[in-house]
């Protein structure tokens, strides 16, 4: 039987092809390269102006009147220099950034169809990648500047999938001068394009996080942020001016008519070393005096309250609040850390609803497309955790509907409590005395380790009848005495294998000629027809009419309650 078997092949990639069904014939060669990597000439170059020196509100806000005007070079730049430059902002930016990147990520499959289950699982497959949460983090890099664009590198060893996900600098994009909301890139893909152009299809992941609705470039944090970064280094400065002149005493070294321009500058260097060294020396005609200095009307608190004023104002606008970023005394006492926690979640959550959207739309779509061809329906990246589950609310309520006869599948309940379903040959906890469900989950083995044909179906089967005497489903079944019944259903149960091993003879041939899943379904789409039809029934049909017939004897002679 083996040998008319034809040899498995794995399938050659599809075609590629766009959303449309058009082909993509030409995009290969570009899907599979970087093309929008830094260059030494051209205009996307790794080098930074640092518009944050010397910066003061006009020069600010004209870097924002250019970025709204599509040239947000020197904004980016900004950006990028207050995350350095702006602990307290770069702190809060991270916390929001890791709390979605070590959220868990999830498939969503579009449908039941097992063709719908295994376009979920390439992207399962492919989501277990060491790098994802490093990749997530620089994909919400958009947080801050409105706008990320990754660049994925195909591969197509092992079918088309992404390789490779470079974060690109958002300095090599510009909005589109008509809508501001289309990114093109600079340079083009040879980098020498005077224009920009066109971002390639299915080559970005172009994400945007918008703080605000409008325009993508005045939707990232930082153009909120800036004013206030503006205002602390003003006040820093200020401060740092404040200590100068009020921190330290005024010295003063005096001479007497006469002394030579020799002395005077021994004494003028002995003033300056007071202030380094603590020590200096000096003739003792002359004298130095300390004048310690009251600061005046000014008061240095006021430094510090503008600083903690701009710090919580940060606080609010990137994490809406502040009780998770500073500790403070409240009015409400854990309430109000609660309250704040639950804010900080929302934001989470809002963040991580942008980042599914995101993935589903530039990485499932062309993963699924050019590995599985066109679909009307596309499986969603889910990025967050599920709904939280009352699950003692939830076993009271099974438990009463159980016992007023509400049929409620395994399923739910394993998916509720998130317990896992046992594995085949797996020990079971049982209750104390319930002796019969010892054995292990799953199916009988033949001798050598492999299932039977009948094993695969009455494992399952066994194991079901086993837990319900076990688990004490119905307590009324366990109470009553067997009756003639239950016998004919043992004695049906102990027959069923040497009957269905006949049957499942020729699957099991076909499993054992196979070296992969793969090629069992692709041999069981060509052969399960003649097998079903070679099926020999006629011993398990006249085991049933026997079976039926004694058990319509028994209910007919045997009295209720014997």
């Amino acid at each position: 039987m083996a040998n008319d078997l034809v040899p498995f092949q794995a399938p050659p990639p599809p075609a590629l092809i766009d959303t449309s069904g058009r082909p993509l014939r030409q995009a290969v060669d570009k899907l599979t390269r970087e093309i929008a990597a830094p260059t030494m000439s051209g205009v996307r170059n790794i080098w930074s102006d640092h518009p944050a020196q010397g910066l003061n509100p006009a020069k600010l806000g004209r870097i924002l009147r250019d970025a709204e005007q599509g040239s947000a070079i020197a904004y980016f730049e900004l950006a990028e220099e207050m995350e350095e430059k702006y602990p307290h902002y770069n702190g809060l930016l991270g916390v929001r950034k890791r709390a979605v990147a070590q959220l868990p990520i999830r498939v969503e499959a579009a449908g039941e169809s097992e063709e719908e289950q295994e376009d979920a699982a390439i992207l399962r497959k492919w989501l277990k990648r060491p790098t994802l949460q490093s990749e997530l983090i620089d994909i919400q890099d958009a947080l801050g500047k409105g706008i990320s664009a990754t660049e994925i590198v195909w591969d197509m060893s092992d079918g088309w999938l992404p390789a490779k996900l470079k974060r690109r600098d958002q300095r090599f994009f510009e909005f589109d001068r008509v809508t501001g909301e289309e990114l093109l890139l600079r340079g083009g893909a040879d980098g020498n394009s005077p224009v920009p152009t066109p971002l390639e299809p299915y080559k970005f992941i172009v994400h945007e996080a918008k703080a605000k609705s409008g325009l993508p470039i005045r939707g990232g944090l930082a153009r909120i942020v800036a004013w206030y970064y503006l205002f602390a280094n003003f006040t820093l400065k200020d401060w740092m001016t404040f200590l100068e002149v009020y921190g330290l005493p005024l010295r003063v070294g005096k001479y007497q008519n006469g002394t030579s321009e020799d002395d005077i500058r021994l004494l003028a260097q002995a003033v300056a070393r007071v202030g380094s060294d603590a020590g200096c020396v000096i003739p003792q005609s002359m004298m130095m005096e300390f004048i310690t200095s009251q600061g005046g009307s000014a008061n240095p608190e006021m430094f510090h309250n503008l600083l903690t004023y701009v710090d919580d104002a940060v606080s609010k606008v990137v994490l809406g609040q502040t009780s998770s970023s500073d500790a403070k005394a409240g009015g409400l006492g854990s309430g109000q850390a609660n309250l704040h926690a639950d804010v900080r979640d929302d934001i989470a959550d809002a963040d991580a609803a942008e980042l599914s959207a995101t993935l589903s739309r530039d990485l499932a779509i062309p993963i699924v497309m050019f590995n599985r061809g066109r679909r009307k329906a596309y499986p969603l990246i889910i990025v967050g955790r599920p709904d939280s589950v009352d699950v003692k609310a939830f076993l009271d309520a099974a438990e009463r509907g159980v016992a007023l006869g509400v049929p409620i599948g395994r399923s739910i309940f394993y998916e509720r409590t998130g317990i896992s379903e046992p594995k085949y040959g797996e020990e079971l906890l049982v209750r104390q005395g319930a002796q019969e469900a010892q054995e292990p989950y799953g199916a009988p083995e033949a001798a050598d380790g492999q299932q039977t044909g009948a094993g695969r179906l009455l494992g399952p089967l066994k194991t079901a009848k086993t837990k319900l005497s076990a688990h004490g489903v119905s307590a009324a079944a366990q109470e009553r005495k067997p009756d003639a019944i239950d016998g004919l259903i043992e004695e049906a149960l102990t027959d069923w294998p040497e009957l269905l091993d006949p049957m499942l003879s020729g699957f099991d041939d076909l499993m054992a000629a196979a070296t992969s899943l793969e090629e069992v379904r692709e041999l069981l789409a060509v052969r399960a027809g003649d097998l079903i039809a070679a099926m020999d029934n006629d011993a398990v049909v006249r085991m049933g009419e026997r079976a039926g017939f004694a058990g319509k004897i028994a209910g007919l002679i045997e009295k209720p309650g014997q």
